[in-house]
């Protein structure tokens, strides 16, 4: 579903880093990178989702950040934002530090692969061991059994240029076919694509007899291990945080959050009756008028 939006988004390892102590933060217990994780969503937010995942923990997630590195625009991104925190792939928080002796809070945005419900995200942002989410464990071993879809399409992808940034690795599209699965495996250990080139093109001998061999040997020799996700205390708020609505930013209050969302943004907070809002916008008006009858009054005394 993805897959379209992703190869018109510039690469995430140019994506800069926030702010020390602000950005992205992976939650616990991901599953292997699969193109089933975002089947659920819409294609714009499949895409946006695939591109938060692809990026390293403290990397700059803000709206305006994303604007400038996705072909969507602020409000796009903000929207789709909301509405992965609503699928349960993300929250915000945020927790006071000390900094030059001063309180300042830093801002988290907390990104899960899998889906995760309220009682999960919850737990978790609570300090206590979230539950098991069966599905989860289910849909992640199936990913350990197959290369995604998504991962297979980048990886035809990097193949394929790999002539254009070292012509003695020039492949055929055949060849690029027979690769693509070994490249994939590299993706669902946590390889970026520049990791991936600079592993296959370092070194080179003079002359390399055949491309495919060369490339195809490398890939299985120099794979990297398979990643051990953190600790499950390393990922977790500190003690004094403070969960915030994904859309509007305020924090939770004593309601909760429902999808990640406050009351009002989700639409549960009943809006002012019709007559209320004509009357404040009355008295708004009225106001206006007067300032303005008094500043040319002001304006011919001067005159005078």
């Amino acid at each position: 579903m993805a897959t379209a939006q992703l190869s018109a988004a510039p690469r995430p390892s140019a994506h800069p880093k926030a702010n020390p102590g602000y950005g992205k933060k992976s939650a616990p217990d991901q599953e292997p990178r699969s193109g089933r994780a975002f089947d659920h969503l819409p294609v714009r937010e499949a895409s946006i989702a695939v591109y938060l995942d692809r990026l390293d923990d403290e990397a700059d997630i803000s709206i305006k950040t994303l604007a400038k590195h996705l072909p969507y625009g602020q409000c796009a991104i903000g929207t789709a934002l909301n509405n992965l925190s609503v699928a349960g792939h993300l929250r915000r928080v945020r927790r006071p530090v000390t900094v030059d002796g001063g309180p300042r809070w830093v801002w988290h945005t907390f990104f899960s692969r899998p889906r995760r419900d309220d009682a999960w995200w919850d737990a978790f942002l609570a300090g206590e061991a979230p539950p098991v989410d069966a599905s989860a464990s289910a849909s992640a071993s199936v990913a350990a059994a197959e290369p995604s879809r998504i991962a297979r399409s980048v990886a035809y992808d990097v193949l394929a240029r790999l002539g254009r940034i070292e012509p003695r690795l020039t492949l055929s599209a055949s060849e690029c076919g027979a690769l693509e699965e070994s490249a994939a495996r590299w993706f669902a250990r946590g390889a970026s694509e520049v990791q991936i080139v600079q592993a296959l093109t370092a070194g080179l001998p003079e002359r390399v007899a055949h491309a495919y061999g060369f490339v195809r040997a490398r890939l299985i020799d120099k794979i990297p291990p398979e990643q051990q996700e953190p600790a499950w205390p390393r990922s977790r708020p500190s003690v004094g945080h403070q969960v915030l609505c994904t859309a509007c930013g305020e924090p939770e209050g004593g309601t909760g959050l429902r999808g990640g969302l406050c009351e009002g943004c989700w639409g549960a907070r009943p809006g002012l009756a019709a007559e209320h809002v004509q009357a404040h916008a009355g008295r708004l008006r009225a106001a206006l008028r007067t300032a303005g009858r008094t500043g040319s009054r002001k304006e011919k005394g001067a005159g005078v």
